[in-house]
């Protein structure tokens, strides 16, 4: 008699989940996802709004990324590459500070920008030599810090860190105090200095499309919530009772399973706005900061900088905003645009959208770069993937997705696969 192929469940059709379903595919298994939304992508998704690709957030691929390299076609992505630097706007003059061993168009204006001393600028090289000797798994075994705390242990001067670390780290951990563990640190900026920021031509969304197209044996269950999961069996949002021999939860497992109710992960979030302007004020395709500690805008961003799928005769502008100081929307669009004239010389903005995310990061205090397939496991049918088990990084939810995967065939399969 035919053995019967084991019925497998994901949770969640985010990053994690496809990898977890592209794992299982590989070993010949057919799992089921279910999703809350209408479509893949979780956090990483993109909108078409008057024309314009807009990306749930500021977010970008690090090219550096391994899980990134292993999982992801580059190539059919048509990976748009970000500068290694960044057009700093301070008292109301625009500078340029990059790294010009990798892009020889920074040189002068880095070494004649005024930001950081020439100190600063050797303390890069120095970092740059350090993180590149060591290995992933090692600057996550190192004695934790806090970043700030890090950067000023390593000599930076205070000039250095509040007008360029401090504005860029703060765009990406969410947070604008540096508090962030100095693990994360060493780990973004050795993949910053290895590869490169990069947008797919299709923006953000790009990306979990390419992981499912790729799918062949997976089915989709889109507008599906989940309400509780309780060993083998799993409750839907509208009542209905589904069997399941092991599932993967690739979600916020703490609403959905009782034992975890007491875990539940907190949040950083961010706001993003998009705006239609004429004419680019920072010419290269260059990320700008704001170092002004009262400012609710922490990073602007061309979009069409880059090259995108969809064409316009005027450019995308991108706002981050980490704190939105307690604003309702109406006033900090209006607070974002009196800034972007006083700071950048930005006028004739036209609003398009604001986006609130309240999740955009987990905020994690003890982060890790790798786990086993069996950390993954938290019942004898239940399993555990997503960043927040890892790190807050795109190249986290891979791993822990492939992880979870490898740990359901492990069970199945009665052997511990490496």
């Amino acid at each position: 008699m035919e053995r019967q192929e084991p019925k497998i469940y994901i949770i969640g059709a985010g990053i994690s989940g496809l990898i977890a379903a592209t794992v299982l595919e590989q070993s010949g298994f057919s799992p089921v996802i279910l999703e809350a939304s209408d479509r893949v992508g979780g956090r990483v998704k993109t909108d078409i709004v008057q024309g314009y690709q807009l990306d749930h957030g500021f977010q970008v691929v690090l090219t550096a990324y391994p899980a990134a390299q292993k999982y992801l076609d580059f190539k059919a992505l048509e990976l748009q590459k970000f500068l290694p630097g960044a057009a700093i706007f301070k008292n109301g003059n625009q500078k340029v500070l990059g790294d010009p061993l990798r892009d020889m168009t920074l040189l002068f204006p880095t070494l004649f920008s005024g930001i950081g001393t020439f100190s600063d600028k050797l303390l890069t090289l120095k970092l740059n030599r350090e993180l590149n000797k060591k290995s992933l798994l090692a600057l996550f075994s190192e004695e934790e810090q806090t970043t700030l705390s890090y950067l000023k242990g390593l000599g930076f001067s205070k000039e250095m860190i509040a007008d360029f670390f401090m504005p860029f780290f703060s765009g990406i951990f969410l947070e604008n105090k540096l508090d962030t563990p100095s693990s994360m640190f060493k780990f973004v900026y050795k993949m910053f200095g290895e590869g490169y920021a990069a947008l797919p031509k299709a923006g953000i969304g790009a990306i979990p499309q390419q992981l499912s197209e790729k799918l062949t044996r997976t089915t989709f269950k889109f507008n599906t919530k989940v309400k509780a999961i309780k060993d083998t069996q799993i409750e839907l949002g509208d009542g209905a009772q589904l069997e399941s021999d092991f599932t993967i939860v690739a979600t916020e497992a703490s609403p959905l399973i009782s034992r975890l109710r007491n875990q539940k992960t907190l949040w950083k979030s961010c706001y993003t706005l998009y705006f239609e302007v004429e004419k680019r004020v920072i010419h290269k395709a260059l990320i700008g900061l704001i170092p002004n500690q009262g400012s609710v805008i922490n990073n602007i961003f061309y979009h069409t900088s880059l090259k995108t799928n969809t064409t316009s005769n005027k450019e995308l502008l991108s706002v981050s905003v980490i704190d939105n100081q307690n604003l309702t929307d109406k006033a900090l669009i209006e607070k974002v645009e009196l800034e972007l004239k006083e700071y950048c010389n930005i006028e004739d903005t036209s609003f398009l959208k604001l986006y609130h995310i309240p999740a955009a990061l987990p905020n994690l205090d003890h982060l890790r770069y790798e786990m086993t397939p069996s950390e993954t496991r938290l019942t004898s049918s239940i399993f555990l993937a997503g960043d927040t088990q890892l790190n807050g990084s795109l190249n986290a939810a891979m791993i822990s997705g492939e992880r979870a995967a490898l740990a359901v065939i492990e069970t199945i399969s009665g052997t511990i696969l490496s």
